[in-house]
């Protein structure tokens, strides 16, 4: 084994603490800010303590965050939207990412450019024809059409990132089930779904996360204030402090409700695919 000089190694220590405080203190400073009640204007100078500690930032927020919207009713539009939104990815998604894994077929390297460009194009790229779309459907200024749209954007790194996952799969593995006289669809039924099934979850994590924490294109496709998320909620306030017309501790802990969920999510995620990993390890 090479042996790191002290040196490199202090080096290495101290990059690793930079990158630490980079990603700590704007989250200490978020908490910072939620609980002082003392500002009443844009925060001039940076704290470590709350001058004026109150938690009656978080009491209105949940109260109503938004105008006259209850947060309730933003915490269910964000899950309806974001769920949806990595379900439908998920469904649409895992058919046509099988399909370039384990199939031949003309213009199969076009089609992953395609999809590959997709990914790379901003979201705000594809606006303009899904609002021509869903105007013609009568669903832009539905929660519907909000799933529809963020399950769009998450559609190429689905299906990108789980045809990687079916092609790490050993072709041997499938036509042992073929031999013993398993159709296509039961082999992936049976076979690769389930062997891919953390890859699968991870996309659905990144899938949610796209749907839950977007809001600049959901104001093209929303009319009404309850079908307003929680991420537009918080860019509402963001607009309205810079106008002095809220306080700032509002924002910060609209931020830590808000992160809730996704902690929430990842947890419950994480023993998921814990389980899984050792399930294939001893089998």
């Amino acid at each position: 084994m090479r042996k790191i000089t002290f040196s490199r190694h202090l080096l290495t220590q101290l990059i690793f603490l930079l990158v630490g405080l980079f990603i700590l203190i704007p989250v200490w400073s978020t908490f910072r800010l939620a609980f002082d009640g003392s500002l009443r204007a844009r925060p001039t100078e940076f704290t470590w303590l709350p001058k004026e500690f109150s938690v009656e930032a978080f009491t209105a927020v949940l109260d109503r965050p938004y105008q006259s919207v209850e947060f309730s009713v933003l915490l269910r539009n964000s899950m309806i939207v974001s769920i949806g939104a990595a379900i439908l990815a998920i469904l649409l998604g895992i058919s046509l990412a099988y399909g370039f894994a384990r199939f031949r077929f003309p213009a199969k390297e076009t089609g992953l450019f395609v999809l590959l460009l997709a990914a790379l194009l901003p979201p705000i790229a594809f606006a303009t024809p899904l609002y021509i779309i869903l105007s013609l459907l009568k669903l832009r200024t539905t929660l519907i059409g909000l799933v529809i749209v963020y399950a769009a954007f998450a559609m190429p790194f689905a299906v990108w990132n789980m045809r990687a996952a079916f092609q790490a799969i050993p072709k041997e593995v499938e036509e042992a089930a073929y031999l013993d006289g398993a159709s296509h669809f039961q082999t992936f039924l049976n076979i690769s779904l389930p062997i891919s099934l953390p890859s699968i979850s991870v996309t659905a994590m990144i899938a949610f996360l796209m749907g839950y924490t977007e809001f600049a294109i959901g104001w093209l496709f929303v009319d009404k204030a309850d079908n307003v998320t929680l991420s537009m909620a918080t860019y509402a306030l963001v607009a309205g402090q810079f106008s002095g017309a809220q306080s700032w501790s509002y924002l910060g802990s609209l931020a830590i409700i808000m992160s809730i969920p996704v902690m929430v999510i990842f947890i419950l995620f994480q023993e998921t695919l814990m389980e899984r990993l050792l399930f294939q390890e001893t089998s």
